[in-house]
């Protein structure tokens, strides 16, 4: 979902109109507005679901509804075909908001009563259903649907010159009870469904799935929707108006004609087609990067415009506001990751957000390169913007919480590009794969452990620390970069303060680049605690140092300063460099050393002597190629002084 205000819309559209098909990562410069509206129409809906601990399951639904753009009303008939998963059940509950009326549940040909309390219709059965049993029941209901903010379902118009009725529904998080009984949870998927809208003769309905029909009765049109994927019940959708359809096709990776289906505004055809262009790219790049096929590719996929200023993915058909390049492919991105495998709580919230914010700026990265730079800086510049909040939504009763621009989106974002870092690309996209594959997630709910198990699978990297720090902890780290060259050899110290005290240190691989106005390389220093010093070889002579050159991390506020061993040392007698070491390890004294006798020892964890060495110089080598890897011990005397540290051998 990414909602975006009208004006900000307009003045896209604007630009458009120069010039065709550019893309906007500008825009996320007013990222934080960028999701107002979401966080507005959310508002008074939040954790009243319905209190049944998921004691059956929806089976399909068959939902005949009847509504006029011009009138804020709805006529709705729901057939509910379900399963018991407990013993005794004798209860159904619905979610469906105390604003609308019911006129009547029937149960096996006969009308049987029910109650409502806070925006709960439960209904008693006359006999208990025993588990696995296929039951069913219907409601009749009517009344003028009552939302928040945008609100759930919406009436207005299009078509400044001539005034157009419209109306749509948009149900995330807890809207969806807002204008039909259901089960607003997110454990349960409704297996299949039939969606019938009668509209006034002049309208055409747009809706999940496939068009199985459209049948004139008298003075209304009835469009009949079919889908046979399972569906979250906040992703079940209708919008209606004078639309004009445009339908493109695309062939998929399996070899499958998907039909693109567009249901557009008539004022808006001239701009909106050309545009819409860019969907088939956008999927052809979504299809390779996961090696999953679109997943409703038997269906279809396709937008409708509406009234609201950004886009919502609704399955199959995602709402939006306009077609600028980044909403669709944000949208896009959400039928894989939302629709497809729907995040399993709105505290893993990130897992649709954050995934369709990345892989809408890998549609930067691949289609406008020049772009992928500033796209990556305006994320960074907005998270670190504040030194505060964790991807992971701590509060789902708040709706800033759950629908954080900063975090949830853009943070959320750039922990998976951070992923990426430290696993590399083939591992990275490696571990996406298989979690997309993985069929007790497919077309069901997922939460954050499912894609760290993934990721850990595809890398065999544990990841217990990195989801600690930048999925649970707040804040980035800061780096104090102090370096030294003597000939070939630099010598860096990094320092490290973070933002926030949940996270005391950051370990990272760290990408610091060094550059001399003509030549420049980058090394990576695998940061691991505090003051940490190591030792590179250069095949010039630096002049300048820049940490993270690719903005592969979130940081900011990065200090650099070229300095002696000495001020390196501070008052501490010895460092050792390299730290991790390999073949040797080179041992510095600071200025208290001086016309000293030095006496080193290297020990293993057990005390055991295994190196010594003597000498008076203010730098020692000491060859540790026989050394197994491991950790040792470093004790040194420098005359009346001791010293220990800790050093690591390995690769």
């Amino acid at each position: 979902m990414k909602p975006i205000f009208t004006l900000v819309i307009l003045f896209y559209c604007f630009s458009q109109s120069i010039q065709a098909q550019v893309c906007n990562p500008a825009g996320d410069a007013v990222f934080e507005r960028v999701v107002q509206g979401e966080r507005r129409a959310a508002l008074g809906k939040l954790m009243k679901t319905a209190s049944f601990a998921n004691d059956y399951d929806i089976v399909y639904h068959r939902c005949d509804w009847e509504v006029d753009p011009a009138v804020h009303w709805i006529h709705g008939r729901i057939l509910t075909r379900f399963k018991p998963t407990v013993a005794g059940f004798k209860t159904v509950n619905f979610d469906l908001s105390d604003s609308l009326s019911v006129a009547t549940v029937m149960y096996h040909g006969a009308s049987i009563p029910w109650t409502r309390n806070n925006d709960v219709l439960s209904i008693t059965l006359p006999a208990v259903v025993n588990p696995g049993v296929l039951d069913s029941i219907y409601i009749d209901y009517f009344g003028k649907p009552v939302g928040s903010g945008f609100g759930s379902f919406a009436t207005s118009t299009h078509d400044s010159a001539a005034p157009k009725p419209v109306m749509w529904t948009l149900s995330e998080p807890y809207g969806a009870r807002d204008w039909w009984p259901c089960k607003q949870d997110l454990n349960d998927k409704i297996d299949s469904i039939d969606i019938r809208v009668l509209v006034p003769l002049g309208n055409k309905v747009a809706a999940n799935g496939v068009l199985v029909s459209r049948d004139t009765v008298g003075s209304m049109v009835q469009y009949h929707w079919q889908s046979r994927y399972p569906v979250a019940a906040y992703l079940v959708a209708i919008a209606a108006t004078n639309y004009d359809e445009f339908t493109q096709n695309m062939l998929l990776s399996n070899n499958e004609t998907l039909p693109l289906v567009n249901y557009i505004y008539p004022e808006k055809k001239s701009v909106s087609i050309p545009q819409l262009e860019a969907t088939k790219e956008i999927l052809t790049l979504y299809d390779s990067l996961t090696k999953t096929p679109y997943p409703f590719y038997k269906e279809k996929y396709g937008h409708a415009q509406f009234g609201w200023g950004g886009g919502m993915e609704h399955q199959t058909m995602s709402f939006m506001g306009s077609f600028v390049y980044g909403l669709i492919a944000h949208e896009a991105a959400h039928q894989w990751f939302g629709d497809f495998i729907t995040c399993g709580s709105w505290q893993d919230i990130w897992l649709n957000e954050g995934f369709a914010t990345y892989f809408e700026g890998l549609t930067v990265a691949r289609y406008f390169p020049d772009q992928w730079m500033s796209w990556k800086q305006a994320k960074v510049t907005d998270i670190t913007k504040g030194g505060w909040g964790s991807v992971k939504c701590y509060d789902t009763s708040s709706v800033n919480s759950i629908f954080d621009g900063r975090l949830t989106y853009n943070k959320g974002a750039y922990l998976l590009h951070m992923l990426r870092w430290q696993l590399g690309d083939e591992d990275f996209f490696k571990g996406i794969n298989t979690y997309l594959a993985d069929p007790a997630l497919q077309f069901g709910y997922t939460r954050t452990p499912d894609l760290v198990r993934h990721m850990e699978a595809a890398s065999g990297q544990d990841l217990t620390q990195f989801f600690k720090q930048w999925y649970e902890g707040e804040g980035y780290p800061s780096y104090e970069v102090i370096w030294n060259q003597e000939g070939s050899m630099a010598t860096i110290q990094l320092n490290q303060t973070t933002s926030h005290f949940r996270v005391p240190f950051f370990t990272a691989p760290v990408p610091i680049q060094f550059s001399n106005g003509y030549d420049s390389t980058t090394v990576v220093l695998n940061n691991t605690s505090a003051g940490q010093r190591f030792q590179v070889q250069l095949p010039f002579a630096a002049n300048s140092v820049k940490v993270d050159p690719e903005l592969w991390l979130i940081t900011a506020n990065n200090t650099i300063r070229n300095g002696s061993y000495d001020s390196m040392l501070g008052n501490t007698l010895m460092i050792m460099l390299p730290n991790p070491a390999k073949d040797h390890v080179t041992i510095r004294f600071n200025a208290r050393a001086v016309g000293k006798a030095k006496d080193v020892r290297i020990l293993d964890i057990a005390g055991r002597e295994l190196l010594q060495q003597q000498n008076s110089d203010m730098q020692m080598i000491m060859n540790t190629s026989n050394l197994i890897s491991g950790i040792y011990l470093v004790r040194a005397r420098v005359g009346d002084e001791y010293v220990t540290g800790k050093l690591v051998v390995g690769e």
